[in-house]
């Protein structure tokens, strides 16, 4: 029996020592900060091999539209014509403006005829009225200002005869560079209006020299420069790789897609190349000097920020950083970090800010 309570008076002592500890012990665990896994920040560029669709474009074009209303006489050329600048393409007639000029011609021998008779009675008149007496002040002013209307007058007439002689030169249509013709919309006997922009009569393409047009990622797009070499492929050439340089940098990024457009001027002097030719660009993009590397898992993205958690003091401290280039596992940032600087590698948005940390 007294062996029996030595065992029970243990057993209470074990468990009231158990049950003094185990508080002390939990609040030191919640105590303690919390560890996460750091990485150090590096200073040190990325390139990325980036292939961007574009595709081939004419050095200049034009569609050709009537500038009067009348009939198709002739037609000198048809899809597929080399022609030179200044060349005859086609003819129009139009009965009502050849009307026109000659109408406009007349009225304005007319009106200088006028003009002429006017003068020198305006003349006669002043030298008359060097006699005393002979003629009055009033008629001399009246022919003065009869012969400067008619000046006027036949001055208009003259512009005017002018304007329907130029719509006469519309009559004949010419090149105004040289080029291939792409497309042809009318034949002999048409009836053409100048206020029918539909389809043009026809249409005119410099293949001799071409533009490469591609939509650069503004991100890609300022490490470009001027004369820098670009590498690019077309679909109806596989496997031939062609080489241009930047021509044209438009200065402006599309806030829709977030690009710009870059020009790269290609010589095609054989032929071989056509307009609306689809092409692969491969850009090498350059390292930023100013970027830094992480793990992708550091940088957290939110609707409002993009930042990454670094340690500084021991807390936490949510850097706002933008991102460059990324590969499978790094990204570069630029923000208000140093190289050497350590941030949590797997971070996310329910780490707190000013949390210590081990």
């Amino acid at each position: 029996m007294q062996l029996k309570n030595i065992i029970i008076a243990i057993t209470a002592t074990a468990l009231y020592g158990c049950s003094e500890h185990k508080p002390a012990e939990t609040k030191a665990t919640a105590d303690a900060p919390p560890h996460y896994q750091l990485v150090t920040v590096q200073k040190a560029g990325m390139e990325q091999t980036v292939k961007l669709p574009a595709q081939l474009a004419a050095y200049e074009e034009v569609s050709i539209f009537p500038k009067v209303n009348g009939y198709v006489k002739s037609v000198l050329v048809d899809i597929g014509s080399h022609v030179s600048k200044g060349q005859l393409l086609m003819t129009l007639e139009a009965p009502e403006v050849q009307q026109a000029v000659l109408q406009a011609k007349e009225k304005y021998a007319r009106a200088k005829a006028d003009y002429t008779l006017n003068k020198e009675n305006y003349y006669r008149l002043k030298v008359a009225a060097k006699t005393a007496g002979a003629i009055a002040p009033m008629d001399l002013a009246t022919a003065k200002s009869r012969m400067e209307a008619d000046s006027a007058l036949a001055n208009s007439e003259k512009a005017n005869w002018q304007i329907q002689q130029s719509l006469m030169d519309y009559l004949h249509v010419t090149a105004p560079f040289d080029g291939i013709i792409t497309e042809r919309n009318t034949h002999p006997g048409a009836l053409v209006s100048a206020e029918a922009k539909d389809k043009p009569l026809l249409e005119l393409k410099q293949v001799s020299h071409l533009r490469l047009q591609v939509d650069i990622p503004e991100g890609l797009s300022v490490t470009l420069k001027d004369k820098d070499a670009v590498n690019f492929y077309l679909s109806a050439l596989p496997g031939r790789k062609m080489t241009a340089n930047v021509s044209r940098k438009a200065g402006n990024v599309n806030i829709q897609y977030r690009s710009e457009r870059v020009e790269l001027d290609v010589p095609n002097k054989n032929g071989s190349l056509s307009p609306g030719m689809y092409a692969d660009v491969i850009l090498q993009s350059k390292a930023s000097s100013n970027a830094l590397i992480v793990p992708k898992s550091a940088v957290v993205t939110s609707t409002e920020r993009k930042y990454v958690i670094a340690i500084r003091n021991g807390k936490t401290v949510k850097v706002d950083v933008s991102t460059g280039i990324e590969n499978a596992n790094k990204i570069e940032i630029i923000g208000d970090l140093k190289s050497g600087e350590q941030v949590i590698a797997i971070a996310t948005e329910e780490i707190e800010d000013g949390l210590a940390v081990k």
